[in-house]
């Protein structure tokens, strides 16, 4: 019944999203690829804003549910029929009566199976610019595709439905995206560290400030080289290296778009990753929290690493959870965050089934046995952390979406009373799950 009543849903939410789209003729910026398309989606949104009206997707629904609900501006109903009859309702409601719409639509794109773009997207979605962000050797969903190729057929199918005079935006670095530009009639630019971007990002440098008596990385400035002349751009609520290219590709396409580029670039100083994406939380006795919990994937795992190897503080703690959606390729990977935690952390604490793997991979590396734990679920790693963390720690917990180790953050974060507004997944339909 509830497959039925879903199909339902999407078929009416989809036929009203293709009429208000032909009301309102807003600009539509479409984001795919298997990392990174969240925090680009929210880097845009953040310079765009300061010069449009401007929506993104709320959240990463799949883009069978998703587009709709941003397109009409409506949450998500899971399984209650009154939101979903009040949605309906909203969207024939801009269809009949002209209301204030956005001027651009921000759309992330993504996909969770064979045909999810190619059968539910193209049809009828006619994106003003594309921008693809990263291909992995391993992505995430492998397992539903069989092949990493097949993941990236299925991704790259929308560019087949950019407006002729559309953009196509590609990251530089990624050779596997950026050979994209000879397979299609589009203007095409880049951005990256690739010394032929056309946003070209140089000399990154993290900021540091002390907190509780630990130096921690506290935001990263870098050159933005653009036609010859070069620009520094400040990202000071940013950890990791790899969100500079979120920074680039929100300057890139604002200012295809017609902004003004210094501006953009002031704007872009005030993105914030949302909760669970490289947060700093202030934990109990005086420890620090990086907390990286929204989601994981192997190249998401090792820019996680790469942070915790950078801050200085007196003991180290991964808690790093399962990766899921990886298929054949799920032992392996795990071995290899195994092996690129030794000589990071201290203390190794592992969540999950497949996480066991990562256990398997820093021992035979030289992790000592005696300093790795290990859990079957959040909850009972949530009880353990609250009885071991000390003055000066620093604790990375980073897993999949359905691990949920966002609750062992909320277990040993000092201000419990701010989970609402640090932690993801905090909304009622999580918390019932």
């Amino acid at each position: 019944m509830k497959n039925a009543f879903k199909k339902i849903i999407v078929l009416i939410i989809t036929w009203q999203s293709k009429l208000i789209l032909a009301r309102y003729h807003p600009k539509i910026i479409a984001i795919t690829g298997s990392v990174g398309k969240t925090s680009t989606k929210d880097a845009i949104f953040t310079v765009l804003s300061k010069f449009k009206t401007v929506r993104k997707s709320e959240k990463s629904f799949n883009s069978e549910i998703g587009l709709p609900l941003t397109i009409l501006g409506s949450p998500n109903g899971w399984n209650d029929p009154f939101v979903w009859f009040e949605n309906i309702l909203h969207g024939f409601s801009l269809i009949l009566w002209k209301r204030p719409y956005p001027e651009y639509l921000i759309l992330e794109v993504g996909v969770g199976k064979p045909g999810d773009i190619k059968n539910n997207i193209l049809p009828w979605l006619k994106p003003d610019v594309v921008i693809i962000t990263s291909f992995p050797d391993r992505p995430v969903h492998v397992e539903f595709f069989g092949s990493v190729e097949k993941i990236i057929e299925e991704k790259t199918a929308l560019v087949h439905a950019l407006r002729k005079d559309g953009i196509l935006i590609l990251n530089h670095d990624d050779e596997k995206v950026y050979s994209l530009h000879q397979k299609f009639n589009h203007k095409t630019i880049s951005f990256g560290f690739h010394e032929n971007s056309t946003y070209h990002a140089l000399y990154p440098t993290y900021l540091y400030k002390t907190h509780n008596g630990i130096k921690v990385p506290d935001g990263i400035n870098f050159k933005l080289e653009y036609e010859g002349n070069t620009f520094p751009v400040m990202l000071p609520n940013i950890l990791g290296m790899h969100n500079i290219g979120q920074a680039l590709a929100a300057v890139a396409c604002a200012h295809e778009l017609g902004c003004d580029l210094l501006e953009s670039i002031k704007a872009v100083s005030d993105y914030v990753t949302p909760p669970g994406r490289l947060s700093f939380i202030e934990g109990i006795n005086n420890s620090v929290i990086i907390d990286d919990t929204y989601n994981s994937s192997p190249i998401a795992m090792n820019a996680a690493i790469q942070v915790l190897k950078d801050v200085e503080g007196k003991r180290k703690i991964a808690v790093l959870g399962d990766m899921l959606e990886l298929g054949k390729y799920t032992e392996e990977e795990h071995h290899l965050v195994g092996e690129k935690i030794v000589g990071v952390a201290n203390i190794l604490v592992v969540v999950g089934p497949r996480a066991k793997f990562i256990a398997e991979g820093a021992v035979e590396k030289g992790f000592q046995q005696k300093n790795i734990y290990s859990f079957d679920s959040s909850k009972t790693t949530a009880k353990f952390l609250e009885g071991m963390v000390e003055k000066g720690d620093i604790i990375l917990i980073k897993g999949s979406q359905g691990i949920r180790l966002e609750r062992a953050v909320e277990a040993i974060m000092e201000h419990k009373e701010l989970k609402n507004k640090l932690l993801c997944r905090q909304d009622k339909e999580w918390q019932n799950r």
